[in-house]
């Protein structure tokens, strides 16, 4: 939690908002990925993709 933060802190000091869907699509893809690895619920949504 800490980590995110840190991370909205410095788009708000540095005006560097542009990083935010940057950030929000990999942490999304993150998620895709690890819940990829436990195949039972997601694999059917994957492979439609």
């Amino acid at each position: 939690m800490e980590l995110l933060k840190e991370i909205w802190a410095f788009m708000r000091v540095r005006k560097k908002f542009w990083l935010a869907p940057i950030i929000i699509s990999l942490i999304l893809l993150g998620l895709l990925f690890f819940y990829a690895g436990s195949a039972g619920v997601i694999s059917p949504f994957i492979y439609a993709l």
